[in-house]
């Protein structure tokens, strides 16, 4: 069992949960993810870690509320336990020798994958650009953890309520035409969000980096669920990603897949909130 250290609401639809898992946090890499079940009936679901700290033996996820699952957890405090809780999986975000510069754009709760990808680019003294998009001001998240970790913070709201009224890749774009050189992007939202990014760094042959985030069952590359088409051949995101190279996704074919059991996860998040 792994207790629930801390957990905080970021707005309406995002929370914030602290999970006491030593052996993870100390392993933990950026870009990785783990598997966590609520209790013996429970589904598998991934979660990308935002962060980890290894002296206090936590790792923390941040979770938007979308199906029954996360509805579950919603509903826990500090205190509570989670059945399962694995990782770290997948492969780290891996950073070339000489990079100077680095754009890392994220997208709604993408943020939460994104914070911990920022983090460690400017940890390492590389010139780091935050590009964050929401739809309004209402939904901004970790906006003082961003400025914390990084050297230059924009934030894009749909509406202009808040920041910079815009899509982040008008951001993006406007940045590159002034100027701005970045050695490579790195990407992580929704999926019609990243494709966006990639047709604009694509035209300005940018390297660009994307977080996936196709429908994930055991997280090993056996049940085959979380496959997805690069550069024409068939990878598994939790095995050989999450990241990819951008240019080489199937974005179209993502998006289809991901959207497969959406009714399913509907119904059953109205039976959790239901009980």
């Amino acid at each position: 069992m792994f207790k629930i250290v801390t957990k905080r609401a970021l707005n309406d639809a995002v929370f914030l949960m602290s999970v006491e898992a030593p052996f993870i946090a100390k392993k933990a890499q950026p870009g990785q993810f783990i598997i966590l079940r609520v209790d013996e009936k429970g589904e598998r679901v991934p979660f990308t870690i935002a962060d980890y700290d290894r002296e206090k033996g936590t790792v923390t996820v941040i979770i938007q509320i979308v199906g029954k699952t996360t509805e579950q957890l919603s509903k826990l405090s500090e205190g509570d336990t989670i059945l399962d809780f694995v990782g770290p999986l997948g492969v780290p975000t891996h950073i070339e020798e000489g990079t100077k510069s680095v754009c890392v754009i994220g997208g709604g709760v993408g943020c939460a994958i994104a914070y911990p990808q920022a983090k460690a680019l400017f940890n390492r003294g590389i010139d780091t650009t935050v590009i964050a998009g929401f739809r309004n001001k209402d939904i901004v998240i970790l906006e003082d953890e961003f400025k914390a970790a990084c050297t230059d913070l924009i934030i894009t709201t749909d509406d202009g309520s808040y920041g910079k009224q815009g899509f982040v890749t008008t951001a993006l774009e406007e940045l590159i035409q002034s100027g701005k050189k970045f050695d490579e992007v790195i990407a992580i939202g929704p999926v019609p969000m990243m494709k966006f990014v990639c047709s604009v760094t694509k035209k300005y042959d940018i390297k660009t980096i994307v977080s996936l985030n196709p429908v994930m069952i055991d997280g090993t590359g056996m049940c085959g669920g979380c496959r997805v088409t690069v550069g024409g051949e068939t990878k598994y995101a939790c095995v050989d990603g999450p990241d990819f190279d951008g240019h080489l996704v199937n974005f179209d074919e993502l998006m289809s897949r991901n959207s497969t059991y959406r009714e399913q996860e509907h119904a059953c998040r109205m039976m959790a909130q239901a009980k």
